[in-house]
């Protein structure tokens, strides 16, 4: 799979040094891995002085953390996008358009997508933009799945924790075993694109039919002890 390559900056303008760090670390990243990304070394990609960068990023954690808050804005969007185009009045499709379109992203931004996987290499708790925009996909999820269960589509006691924190996880490693080049070996009969985007859809409808039946289990008979 080709890697969505950041387009090389021809130059470094004023007042968008912030702009052409942040494209100088994706490069390097895409052409060696986080370890090749250093502030200086970005600041020599941008043509400016090795200490020109550090009026904006005082580290390397703070330079991949911009990284990361742009692969963020960038997977706000995708969700929003996939959202937009599916029926919002159904909370399971409209559930799954959220995993569907982190998929789309993850795969056009492998590069974004290993900087913010990895929490050793960005301040995430730091970031007010990461952790207010990761919530708010973490909240939207936990409301279609209320929506879901009001419309008896989920057992009354499903537990939304743990059920977007098994969907989370189920996407997250599809999305990491593309980055990364497993299908080749795992699933080699389909494009990786149209292979997850059914994986998806299967795993939600069984998330759905495994709820649905057990709301629709018999109760047990009453006692037949004394009245």
């Amino acid at each position: 799979m080709a890697n969505a390559k950041t387009p090389h900056r021809t130059g470094y303008h004023h007042g968008n040094l912030r702009d052409t760090l942040i494209d100088a670390a994706i490069q390097l990243v895409e052409e060696g891995g986080p370890d090749n990304v250093s502030v200086r070394e970005a600041a020599k990609r941008a043509g400016v002085s090795p200490g020109a960068p550090f009026r904006h990023f005082q580290s390397k954690a703070a330079l991949l953390t911009a990284v990361a808050e742009q692969a963020m804005n960038r997977l706000t969007e995708a969700v929003a996008n996939a959202l937009s185009a599916v029926d919002s009045a159904d909370p399971i499709v409209a559930f799954e358009a959220i995993g569907q379109g982190y998929l789309e992203w993850a795969i056009a931004n492998p590069t974004h997508f290993q900087i913010i996987s990895s929490r050793t290499l960005i301040d995430f708790d730091g970031s007010d933009s990461l952790r207010g925009q990761n919530e708010a996909i973490r909240r939207k999820m936990i409301d279609l799945l209320t929506q879901a269960q009001h419309q008896g589509r989920l057992a009354a006691n499903a537990d939304f924790d743990h059920l977007v924190l098994a969907a989370r996880a189920f996407v997250y490693g599809l999305a990491r075993m593309v980055v990364d080049g497993h299908f080749p070996q795992w699933h080699p009969s389909e494009p990786p694109s149209l292979a997850v985007q059914k994986a998806l859809h299967l795993f939600i409808s069984r998330m759905t039919n495994l709820s649905e039946a057990k709301s629709q289990k018999p109760l047990p008979p009453l006692s037949s002890g004394p009245t």
